[in-house]
């Protein structure tokens, strides 16, 4: 027997065999920066990044961007009140990361625990019809990982596919930006299609909270979030998930 192998035999029993790394969690964002036709901006929500971000970062989680397009994303709901979206927007690290982000469709999924789809109303654009949303999405997925999306982010959620020809979402609890939301900020006939209706079309079960109040579902290994306010509560939902996996 080697040296090499009689000491991980013996590191084994003792239990001082060091855990596996876990892998990376990657955050999708928009690169769409116009609500449809009405000239005005928006892009990806940033507290829908910074939330989750910080709850897996503080969990020793890393945590990497990716974007539809690639490079400088849009950013909208830039709300620097708000201590942890001032915690990353100041940090250079992370300013130096949302404006280099490589596209999704050139990231390897196998690097990755989980894929967290962010919201802004951008999402509702460039995620339901994109093939690197839906190719990667279902990657991750069909490798045991992790698919989560808040807010605009299930709009990537919509088209997905499985290998079968059946719907992710199908028969699975959801919570997503809800059709009254999209009633109450005026924008119900500017999106592309109603998110709570359409995840039902798919056949996912929605689960709906009173507008602005957090609701996070977790159904299996798919972790949803209704809004803004969902956002911590999703990255709690992914961070659990991802550590109970690595042990």
């Amino acid at each position: 027997m080697s040296l090499l192998l009689s000491t991980l035999i013996g590191m084994a029993a003792t239990g001082n065999v060091e855990p596996a790394p876990v892998k990376p969690v990657l955050i999708v964002l928009t690169s769409h920066g116009v609500k449809g036709s009405t000239g005005q901006p928006t892009g990806f929500y940033l507290g829908e990044v910074t939330h989750p971000m910080a709850v897996l970062e503080d969990a020793g989680i890393p945590v990497e961007l990716a974007s539809i397009q690639g490079g400088e994303p849009p950013v909208d709901g830039l709300d620097l009140d708000d201590k942890v979206n001032a915690r990353y927007w100041n940090d250079a690290k992370f300013r130096e990361a949302i404006r280099g982000t490589p596209t999704l469709a050139s990231v390897d999924p196998k690097r990755y625990s989980a894929i967290l789809f962010a919201g802004g109303h951008g999402a509702a654009w460039d995620f339901p019809d994109s093939p690197a949303v839906q190719q990667q999405a279902r990657a991750v997925w069909e490798q045991g990982g992790i698919v989560a999306a808040v807010c605009h982010g299930p709009t990537a959620l919509v088209n997905v596919k499985l290998s079968d020809g059946t719907y992710l979402v199908a028969g699975k609890h959801v919570a997503a930006f809800t059709d009254d939301e999209e009633r109450a900020v005026e924008l119900d006939t500017v999106v592309p299609f109603l998110l709570a209706t359409k995840l039902s079309q798919r056949g996912a079960i929605h689960h709906p909270a009173p507008n602005w109040t957090a609701n996070t579902m977790v159904d299996g290994r798919l972790v949803t979030g209704q809004n803004p306010q969902s956002a911590h509560g999703v990255g709690e939902a992914v961070r659990d998930l991802v550590l109970g996996a690595a042990r």
